[in-house]
């Protein structure tokens, strides 16, 4: 069964009917996507090829996913550390830096540093709605993602890609590709362009949100949030 992309439009929708009619709060959608992130990295890199992990998160949803994920990968057994250069007053996420804080979890501001002493990358920098020039920090930390032999699972999107069109066509991003990819609710449009990797992370989706965008439903195995796709978006 291959799963059909959702693009710009149809997924912000989708998000406001999440919280509308269906009766999520951001909260527990941010909790659903940082559990799936979490469980993709278990996959890709199970503790036993190294247990530290660096988080970089950027200053919207995306970054808010990539803290949750950090939380469970703390409770995992990882090492995770936070590099969180833009840290906005948002009550929501500064819940989330207190949990992780309360687990004594780092947060780092030398973001060399950090890539120099870790196993494994989360980038949860910036997500589907991305759009526009990466401007500093971000193009730095994203040219040095570009350019790592530490593996990357990133979040809903490598960031500086853009929705549709994927990698933009010069500048910080343009020869990124991570070692995974989770796509959040269902795959967009700029995985056509992504060679690694790639789980699907929506198993909240009811079957009357998934008919009216006319969205696949996958066979999650177990209790898993995840499921893995090979390289023509089928299930594995």
């Amino acid at each position: 069964m291959a799963l059909r992309t959702l693009s710009a439009g149809p997924a912000a929708a989708l998000d406001k009917d999440l919280m509308s009619t269906g009766a999520f709060s951001l909260d527990q959608l941010m909790e659903l996507a940082g559990l799936s992130v979490s469980q993709a990295v278990y996959k890709v890199h199970p503790p036993s090829k190294g247990q530290r992990v660096l988080v970089v998160v950027g200053p919207g949803n995306n970054g808010g996913d990539g803290l949750v994920a950090a939380r469970h990968l703390w409770y995992y057994g990882y090492q995770p550390t936070i590099h969180y250069p833009k840290q906005p007053k948002n009550e929501l996420y500064q819940r989330l830096v207190t949990q992780l804080k309360n687990l004594e979890v780092p947060f780092i501001d030398d973001f060399t540093s950090g890539l120099n002493d870790t196993d494994h990358i989360v980038d949860a920098i910036f997500g589907f709605s991305f759009s526009g020039e990466v401007r500093e920090p971000f193009s730095s930390i994203i040219t040095a993602l570009e350019e790592t032999s530490v593996p990357v699972t990133s979040v809903d999107a490598p960031s500086s890609w853009t929705i549709e069109d994927g990698p933009p066509d010069s500048g910080p991003g343009k020869t990124f590709q991570p070692a995974a990819l989770v796509s959040l609710t269902a795959p967009k449009p700029l995985v056509r362009h992504f060679k690694g990797r790639h789980f699907v992370g929506g198993r909240f989706l009811s079957p009357s949100v998934a008919k009216k965008y006319d969205l696949d439903l996958p066979d999650y195995p177990g209790v898993d949030q995840v499921v893995e796709l090979d390289g023509n978006r089928q299930k594995l």
